[in-house]
C-alpha cells in the first residue's frame, strides 16, 4: 500500500464546477483498486453505469476485470467532451501514482488542469 498522508485520501472526492452553459456532461473519473493497489483513468458521460461495468467486468479481458472491485477516487465533472478527453490523457501520460494523489490532495491543480484544456 502506499502511505501517503493527505485528507482526503481515504474519501471520495468530487470535484464540478460550472463554467458555461455550454452541454458540459462528460467527467474524467479515477478509480483505486485495492486488489491491484492501482489506479484507473477514464472518461464518460455516465459515471455511475461506467463504475458499474468497471466491477460487473464488462470488459472481461480489460485490466480493470482484473481489480473489481473498484473504488470512486476522485470525479472531476461539467466537462466539454473533448476537454475531458484531453484531461484523462494528460494524466495517464504523468504515469505517476503521486501525481494521481495529488491531484486530490492539491484541488488547485485540477482547476489548472481544467483551465488549460478548456
Amino acid at each position: 500500500m502506499y502511505s501517503y498522508n493527505c485528507a482526503f485520501q481515504t474519501h471520495f472526492f468530487r470535484f464540478k464546477i460550472h463554467f458555461s452553459m455550454v452541454d458540459s456532461s462528460f467527467c474524467v473519473y479515477i478509480i483505486f483498486s485495492e486488489k491491484l493497489n492501482g489506479y484507473y483513468v477514464g472518461t464518460t458521460n455516465d459515471f455511475s453505469k461506467r463504475l458499474k461495468e468497471h466491477n460487473d467486468k464488462a470488459y472481461e479481458h480489460s485490466y480493470t476485470s482484473r481489480g473489481a472491485p473498484w473504488q470512486p477516487y476522485l470525479l472531476i465533472e461539467a466537462l466539454q467532451s473533448e476537454q475531458a478527453y484531453k484531461i484523462e490523457k494528460h494524466i495517464k501520460n504523468m504515469k505517476s501514482t503521486r501525481y494521481v494523489m495529488n491531484l486530490k490532495c492539491y484541488p488547485e491543480m485540477v482547476l489548472k488542469l481544467i483551465a488549460r484544456y478548456e
